[in-house]
């Protein structure tokens, strides 16, 4: 399986190239920030008009992992859907795809800034959940050995003469921040002044794409 390994608070994760976490001792893939309905959202509300298909994109994607991962639990790690109240009104091809990925696992909703978590969908549903060494939370607080979404980092790279963007994992001595899953949920590049105030000097940047690689966490210079 194509993964970047490392060691945090002594749980042995796997991060994989779509931005979702694995712990194969636990048999554990955690993803943030799905945003299911998205578009049907901003459609509603005259925002702007997007492809009506993230959900089955980002549904198929977690899919994919799921089969690469044999996980036999699930941790959503909050904002699953964009709004509040979308889960009740899933399209009925995206309802029964999500159906069937939670038959027969433990699935765990927590709850996000964007909605409480899917109350009609069966799983549990916590505002933080403490599993070994590891406080799955939405947001990141001061705590240690927190894994965290909310903030959708993303990295500037140059290679080769060119610049592009990858969203990314971020990983210091406390805390790992999850990029956002969910397909058109953009994100806050790492050198911003929020998550650089957030993340310790030894943070990392793991890289998604096509093959995960850690690089040290961009910063913007002093003075810029």
């Amino acid at each position: 399986m194509n993964t970047h390994p490392f060691t945090f608070h002594g749980a042995a994760l796997h991060a994989l190239p779509s931005g979702a976490l694995f712990w194969p001792d636990e048999a554990l893939l955690v993803v943030s920030d799905l945003h299911l309905g998205k578009a049907a959202r901003l459609a509603a509300t005259g925002g702007a008009a997007l492809p009506p298909y993230e959900t089955r994109d980002t549904l198929a994607r977690l899919d994919d992992a799921l089969t690469a991962t044999r996980a036999d639990t699930v941790i959503c790690l909050g904002d699953s859907f964009d709004a509040p109240g979308l889960d009740s009104c899933l399209p009925e091809e995206d309802l029964a795809t999500l159906t069937r990925m939670k038959a027969g696992r433990r699935w765990v909703w927590i709850e996000g800034n964007h909605d409480p978590g899917p109350l009609t969908l069966g799983g549990e549903h916590h505002a933080d959940l403490r599993l070994g060494p590891l406080t799955f939370r939405h947001i990141a607080t001061s705590g240690t050995g927190e894994v965290s979404g909310h903030y959708h980092p993303k990295a500037r790279i140059n290679a080769r003469g060119r610049g592009f963007t990858l969203p990314c994992f971020l990983c210091d001595a406390d805390r790992l921040i999850l990029p956002a899953f969910g397909t058109y949920t953009g994100g806050l590049y790492a050198d911003s002044p929020v998550l650089s105030a957030l993340m310790g000097r030894d943070a990392c940047a793991i890289l998604t794409g096509a093959r995960p690689v850690a690089i040290p966490m961009p910063r913007r210079l002093t003075g810029t």
